[in-house]
Formats: C-alpha cells, sequence, structure tokens
C-alpha cells in the first residue's frame, strides 16, 4: 500500500535516521524521499513515500511507531495512505471571498462527477459561511478582523477532520512552509486565477491586461512553498476576450464560468488518481494523461 509520511520540526542532526531505519527494516520500498532544511526558519522537513508491506505491518502500527519516533525527535508526523479506509477521500475546503470556485465543487461532489466527501469549509472571512450553511457543512472562521488567518489552528481542523486533500478554492493567503510540508505528496491543491507560469502573483487578471493580452485562464496546482510554481500543474483552462473587452468584464466571465470549471475538473483528476506528485511534478498514473 503506498503510504506517504511527512515530517515537520525545529532542525538538527540526526531527524531522519530513525524513520527511514524503521521502514526499511520492515520491508517497505522507498518509492520517494525529499529533504529540507529553511535556514530562515531553522525548519526540518521531510517527505517520505513508500510501499508499505501491509502483510507484515498494518497501517496502524506504522503511524503509532512513526509517532513514538516522533515524540523522541521532537517532530510532528503524519501518516496518510489513500487507500487506508474504505470510503471516499474527504476534502477541506478554503475560502476567502468568491463562492463561485467552491460551490462548483460542492455541486460536482452531489452530481457525482466527483467522487469524493466535503468535510469543511474554512475561511479566513465571513464570506462563504452561507454556502457551507446551505450544503450543511460546518464553517470555521479562522481569520482576524484584518483576515490573517490562524494556521495553527488551520492545521488543528485539517486533522480534526480527517481530511485527505485540502483545495485552497480562491484562499488568498500563502500557506507558510510547515503546512506545505506538513501536508505534502500532493495533497494540497490550489486554484490560482490565471495562466501559469505566465501570470503568477495575486493580481493574474490585471497583469495579463496591462500587457494587452488576449487570452486569460486559470490553473490548478498542486501546492508547495515556492509560491505558484510552474511543474506542479493538475489542469489549465483557458479563455480567449476580443480586442477592447474592459477589464471587469473579462474578471466577471474569468470568475464566474471558467475558475470554477477549471477547479472541478482539477480536483476530479486528482480524486479520480488520473495525477499525483512525484519529486515536485506531476505524473499521470496508470497510462492516464
Amino acid at each position: 500500500m503506498q503510504v506517504t509520511i511527512t515530517a515537520v520540526g525545529p532542525d538538527h542532526r540526526g531527524l531522519a535516521d530513525p524513520i527511514v531505519h524503521y521502514v526499511t527494516g520492515v520491508g517497505a520500498n522507498i518509492h520517494e524521499i525529499q529533504m529540507y532544511d529553511h535556514d530562515s526558519e531553522r525548519l526540518f522537513a521531510m517527505l517520505l513515500r513508500i510501499d508499505w508491506p501491509t502483510d507484515v505491518e498494518p497501517i496502524s502500527v506504522l503511524r503509532e511507531r512513526i509517532m513514538q519516533i516522533g515524540t523522541q525527535k521532537g517532530l510532528t508526523l503524519r501518516v496518510w495512505a489513500r487507500d487506508e479506509y474504505e470510503r471516499p477521500p474527504r476534502i477541506a475546503i478554503c475560502t476567502t471571498y468568491r463562492s463561485e470556485p467552491a460551490e462548483a465543487v460542492l455541486n460536482a461532489i452531489k452530481e457525482g462527477v466527483i467522487q469524493a466527501e466535503p468535510a469543511v469549509i474554512i475561511g479566513n472571512r465571513d464570506r462563504c459561511q452561507s454556502l457551507a450553511k446551505a450544503h450543511r457543512l460546518e464553517f470555521h472562521n479562522i481569520g482576524d478582523d484584518r483576515g490573517n488567518p490562524d494556521n495553527v489552528r488551520m492545521v488543528e481542523l485539517f486533522d480534526s477532520y480527517d481530511v485527505d486533500y485540502v483545495l485552497l478554492a480562491r484562499y488568498m493567503r500563502v500557506l507558510p512552509p510547515r503546512i506545505c510540508w506538513s501536508f505534502a505528496g500532493g495533497r494540497i491543491i490550489n486554484l490560482h486565477h490565471g495562466l501559469l507560469p505566465s501570470f503568477p502573483g495575486f493580481q493574474p487578471y490585471e497583469d495579463a491586461f496591462s500587457h494587452h493580452m488576449l487570452t486569460f485562464g486559470a490553473t490548478i496546482h498542486f501546492i508547495i512553498p515556492e509560491l505558484d510554481a510552474g511543474n506542479q500543474i493538475i489542469h489549465q483552462n483557458a479563455f480567449t476576450v476580443s480586442p477592447g473587452t474592459p477589464l471587469k468584464e473579462i474578471k466577471r466571465i474569468g470568475e464566474t464560468e471558467h475558475e470554477p470549471e477549471c477547479l472541478v475538473e482539477g480536483v476530479r483528476r486528482v480524486v479520480d488518481r488520473e495525477v499525483e506528485m512525484h519529486f515536485h511534478r506531476v505524473v499521470g498514473i496508470n497510462g492516464k494523461d
């Protein structure tokens, strides 16, 4: 069974060795290992993707042993296996102002287009609280009066709702490296309202418009700590406008039509396991593109 182990904590020597020695000692095959040392934060982060021999030890034992190592080393460790439970994957949806992308995903789940279960809606603003109520989901506002998120609370919610994937549906805050690595390995999906890599940042419509572009669009990509990096693209959706189309109309088309459509297709690809992220790049699975 494919298992992803992540470790995050204060940096010092000898953090990875006991984890690697344990899993290989049981007989696991290591498919991917990445380690990062963020000097500015003195943060150690590791991702380990393995093929775990469940006939030797169940996932529950693996998780227990890994947590013991985490306690000994002062690390926060997570053990995630998409196939551990016989249920649809659970998704946490994170929002700020716009509700259209999140609503499109919720409708696609209801219609069976996306075979997943919405677990919770989390926002740094209250704008999407009514959307959660309409879909009978709990809503948690983790933002202060200025919308600054409580990132510790965000992780607590992810864990308490036992989510498999985190969906940033126009969530207009940058996740810190600690969260990115805690849920690394293709578990965080982001909607960027521009075509990457050409138009990153927070105002891609305005940037493309200022360059006199006639083609606009949206990008769905896996999150890594580097903002709007280019090799993690899951899906893109572009549309063309006529010369002279006002920026306001361009944004209306993108925000109400193309961004929601793009997000639904991107999430479907991940949930249906057409794509995964290996070594910071998107790969097709089982011959799928």
